[in-house]
């Protein structure tokens, strides 16, 4: 009976300590259900913030427009120096590549010929010279007596025919005389202009000019120089629209016939030229314009033939923008720039580059002043999400956080 009342005691216990088990677990099960009526955590309230991009704000300023066009060198002056007489060379008087004065002498040819033919034809003139005096004595003795009928009118007019010979004689004389000496002359070979003479085109013991006019060397005059450069008959009609509508305006005289010169390393050449000459008519093969400008050339830096680049002004802009290069993306179809919002919302704009300047484009289309335009953090960018602008730092002025004093 007791074994009886100890079972039932410990059935009942166990039922209590069952249902408190229970009891809990719907407690705990219904703390972990969150209430509809409870505020909502911090974390999961906070958006993530926008991402920063860098920015330059657009401002209108006046600027000159350069065009950079392609060009080669070609010398001021260039003489030919060529043989006049045949004979053989007898001595080269320059040393190839040096600087040579007007009427210099460069070459000399064998002249004992023509100094022969020259002592004949003097003394051709000196036979005429006494016939004609001879003729002209019987003439003048003649002529009482033809008045006085003295002689028939045959014999004076033969002695006045032969006179007349005579005086012909002395002149062709003299004529062989000129002739002979200009050969003379032309047997020593002068450079027609001052400047830097080229290589020798014949050796010393050359037949030069038998038959032909025979080329000796080149004589370059290169202080100044000319360059002469194209543009394109397409840029010049628009420059020509600009200008006439407005958006553009004429430089000065003096900075427009300015010109700026770049060799082929990048390196500038320090002093400007002057454009003097601009062709009136397109090539039809290539549809350019040539023009021409004149440079001071003292110390013969600047070669003939050399390929260099001509920055000239054209035109001036007066709302002109200048943006980093890298703010704007160049294609064959469209250059455009990404514009930030007031919203901070990000839109891709289409602008009209013309040229640059200090390694900034100038746009003259599709942009307002006060605007900003992404520079860097494209790669940030996306769709419609919102940006934080930041204004841009360069390069060189950009202090990198990691830096320490």
């Amino acid at each position: 009976m007791f074994a009886k009342q100890l079972n039932g005691r410990t059935l009942a216990q166990t039922a209590w300590v069952a249902k408190i088990g229970s009891v809990l677990f719907l407690t705990i099960l219904l703390s972990a259900c969150p209430s509809s009526n409870a505020p909502p955590s911090p974390a999961s309230s906070t958006a993530p913030p926008p991402p920063e991009v860098s920015v330059v704000s657009t401002v209108f300023s006046r600027v000159t427009l350069n065009a950079e066009l392609p060009g080669r060198t070609e010398a001021y002056r260039v003489a030919q120096v060529r043989a006049r007489v045949a004979g053989v060379v007898q001595k080269i008087n320059f040393t190839e590549g040096s600087e040579v004065k007007t009427d210099q002498t460069l070459f000399q040819i064998d002249d004992s010929p023509y100094k022969a033919t020259l002592n004949s034809a003097l003394a051709s003139l000196a036979k005429a010279d006494a016939t004609l005096q001879q003729a002209q004595s019987l003439a003048e003795r003649y002529k009482p007596l033809i008045e006085a009928n003295a002689i028939s009118q045959q014999e004076y007019v033969s002695a006045l025919a032969a006179f007349k010979q005579a005086q012909a004689d002395v002149a062709v004389a003299k004529a062989n005389i000129d002739t002979a000496q200009l050969n003379v002359k032309y047997a020593e070979v002068r450079s027609p202009i001052a400047g830097r003479v080229g290589r020798a085109l014949v050796t010393e013991g050359a037949l030069v000019g038998q038959g032909e006019v025979t080329p000796l060397a080149v004589v370059q005059q290169i202080d100044p120089i000319y360059v002469n450069f194209t543009q394109s008959a397409n840029d010049v009609m628009r420059l020509r629209n600009s200008l006439a509508s407005g958006k553009l305006q004429n430089t000065q005289s003096a900075q427009a016939s300015s010109v700026k010169l770049m060799f082929e390393d990048g390196s500038a050449y320090a002093q400007t030229g002057q454009l003097i000459f601009s062709d009136l008519t397109v090539d039809s093969s290539t549809g350019q314009v040539t023009l021409r400008a004149k440079f001071p050339n003292a110390k013969g830096l600047i070669l003939p033939g050399m390929f260099v680049r001509v920055q000239t002004q054209q035109a001036t802009a007066a709302q002109a923008i200048l943006l980093p290069q890298q703010a704007v993306v160049r294609s064959g179809e469209s250059d455009t720039v990404k514009v930030v919002a007031p919203d901070g919302k990000v839109a891709a704009r289409k602008v009209k580059v013309n040229g640059s300047q200090n390694a900034q484009w100038i746009i003259l289309e599709g942009l307002a002043e006060g605007e900003q335009v992404v520079v860097e953090g494209f790669q940030k960018i996306k769709g419609e999400a919102p940006v934080k602008p930041v204004p841009w730092k360069p390069a060189a002025t950009a202090t990198p956080s990691s830096a320490r004093p």
